[in-house]
């Protein structure tokens, strides 16, 4: 059996504040777009992973063999979805794991993770909690994408130690607002937390974002805790063409789903 697990870009991203179990409170949108790892699940008299990417560990480290457990299963990942590029790759490589051994639980997901329970649904939700309460909001679909994929990688541990501030949540009545009214027209109000403090320490970054809305980006922003810079367009066309201008770093393009 092969299944894809598909990236994850957030639209919005605020951390509103620190909780006592030492996690933090988000208020994020999250969309699963076409970029996808690709799992092969065979059967076998023990479990094993291996992955054509030598840098992705395959050991109990990976989500997937904590997903899968004890089942009797050789599980081959093709890696798509760069680590540590604020992509959600684990996490959905770990949801993929629990839907296709029939282990799909939000319960068991949010174990592995907090934005693992995102990725057993999909499409468009609204998030709070550690990103775990969930709730599905009309689909954004067909918005037409390029991720500039840098070299530098940013821990996530690392990225929220070094927030300074908190940001008050807006609520789900807006975003389902900015949804209906056109998303990519409320650039200015779908912000990241992370920008501020991850810029900072890699100022490229910055860069690539501002050269993105220079290129033609109806919005732009770091997805997650980074490193990718996410431009979404208007259309296919100036995408395309935006993306002829990025030679020096990876440019992948892809699509809202």
């Amino acid at each position: 059996m092969r299944v894809n697990a598909y990236a994850k870009i957030n639209w919005s991203l605020r951390v509103t504040g620190k909780r006592a179990d030492g996690f933090h409170d988000l208020e994020t949108l999250f969309q699963t777009i076409s970029l996808p790892d690709t799992l092969t699940f065979e059967a076998s008299d023990r479990l094993k992973l291996t992955c054509d990417d030598p840098t992705i560990p395959v050991d109990a480290r990976n989500l997937v063999i904590r997903a899968a457990a004890n089942a009797n299963v050789a599980i081959t990942l093709h890696k798509e979805i760069p680590a540590g590029g604020g992509l959600g790759g684990g996490s959905s490589d770990a949801a993929a794991t629990l839907i296709a051994l029939g282990k799909a639980s939000p319960e068991i997901a949010l174990s592995l993770g907090s934005d693992v329970p995102f990725f057993l649904m999909g499409g468009t939700a609204y998030a709070t909690g550690r990103g775990e309460i969930l709730t599905p909001l009309p689909r954004v679909g067909g918005v037409p994408l390029l991720l500039l994929i840098p070299d530098e990688r940013v821990s996530t541990a690392r990225a929220f130690a070094m927030l300074q501030r908190f940001s008050p949540p807006l609520g789900i009545d807006l975003y389902r607002t900015m949804i209906d009214d056109d998303l990519l027209s409320h650039a200015t109000e779908l912000t990241n937390d992370f920008e501020e403090p991850i810029f900072a320490m890699l100022p490229s970054l910055r860069t690539l974002k501002m050269k993105l809305y220079d290129a033609g980006a109806a919005w732009a922003a770091m997805s997650g805790s980074g490193s990718t810079i996410v431009g979404a367009f208007r259309n296919a066309a100036d995408r395309d063409s935006a993306r002829e201008r990025f030679s020096d770093v990876r440019a992948v393009s892809a699509e809202t789903i």
